[in-house]
């Protein structure tokens, strides 16, 4: 395994991180503690999660997924050997089951405190916002609604605020956003610039991917001038960057024949880009799926790769990517493709 940092901190670790959001809904409890259990075999010992896992989301299958890794930590003693990452649910209509308060003081509080107590820990290690309260471009969305004016900016502070009391009590250690814009992460930063005794948001997690490379535009020049590390979240677009879904019959169980309207990665364009891409790894005898982690791996803004798996072939094929070096033949042609059909997947 190869290792980071969490910016501005001496917290290490593993350059590719294990996703969760599939336990409890695509995989058995069992099956997520299997995965556990091989990742930090691996040296994997970065984890994130989420109160809204598993996806797609569920009224009944509430927070099941933090439950899981758990009785994980409770069963093989582990807790201290992880670097836990977890989020607060954002306002949106298939959220409104968990709270419809958004990032208010005591929204933040009892959402931090009931992961706490289904992780079974005294801590959380990095807390983020996992969208934007506010109006504003994520999830795929293209346009920005210009006419949609809210107080949000004012509540900067009071998220905050209240973030700090938590990292003074010891409950979280950290924090980080998700789905950021650069206007949103530039605000947070300048907010704990000016204001410091305010946590510093260290990472952001937001979509990267062979499909979606929109990070580059705005956020890249933010994460690195600024040491905000990206989490580079669907680096395989849902499985597609497998190529499985290439062929007429799907994959039975495939997440995208399952729940097909998670099409954010299915467009014409997103077909025809990842046919390319296949051929480009089949042409210098690579795996597709390898290939393209191993792409997001070389990107100097990179802080960790999240991973996630419905299959341990799957699991041990992901974390493997981590020792393949990408020639310059193919990242040229890589280049090439992105440029012909660039960002078909926002």
């Amino acid at each position: 395994m190869k290792y980071t940092r969490l910016p501005n901190t001496n917290i290490r670790i593993s350059k590719m991180c294990l996703g969760t959001m599939t336990w409890g809904r695509q995989n058995s409890e069992a099956e997520g503690h299997e995965q556990m259990d091989y990742a930090l075999e691996q040296g994997i010992n970065f984890f994130d999660t989420a109160e809204l896992y598993p996806i797609p989301p569920k009224k009944e299958l509430y927070a099941i997924t933090e439950e899981i890794i758990g009785r994980w930590f409770k069963k093989t003693g582990n807790r201290d050997k992880v670097v836990l990452a977890s989020k607060i649910a954002g306002p949106a209509p298939f959220s409104k089951y968990i709270r419809t308060t958004g990032f208010r003081r005591d929204s933040i509080i009892t959402a931090v405190e009931g992961s706490l107590e289904r992780l079974q820990t005294d801590y959380i290690d990095l807390y983020q916002l996992h969208w934007p309260e506010r109006a504003t471009n994520f999830f795929g969305q293209r346009e920005y609604d210009s006419e949609s004016h809210d107080f949000w900016e004012d509540r900067i502070h009071q998220v905050l605020e209240t973030l700090r009391d938590l990292v003074k009590e010891g409950k979280i250690r950290h924090v980080g956003l998700s789905n950021e814009t650069p206007w949103g992460t530039m605000r947070y930063l300048e907010e704990s610039k000016v204001h410091q005794d305010l946590p510093r948001m260290l990472t952001i997690q937001n979509p990267y991917s062979l499909l979606n490379r929109l990070f580059e535009v705005g956020l890249s020049e933010v994460s690195m001038r600024e040491k905000i590390g990206l989490l580079a979240y669907s680096p395989l677009a849902f499985g597609v960057l497998s190529g499985k879904y290439l062929d007429e019959i799907k994959p039975r169980k495939g997440r995208l024949t399952l729940f097909p309207h998670y099409n954010r990665y299915s467009s014409e364009n997103s077909t025809r880009a990842t046919r390319q891409y296949a051929d480009l790894a089949k042409a210098h005898g690579l795996s597709l799926a390898q290939m393209a982690l191993a792409f997001v791996n070389t990107r100097p803004f990179l802080t960790s790769n999240i991973i996630g798996a419905t299959t341990m072939e799957q699991l041990k094929e992901n974390i493997d990517s981590i020792h393949m070096e990408l020639s310059d033949e193919v990242l040229d042609g890589i280049e090439a493709i992105h440029n012909s059909i660039p960002n078909p997947a926002p």
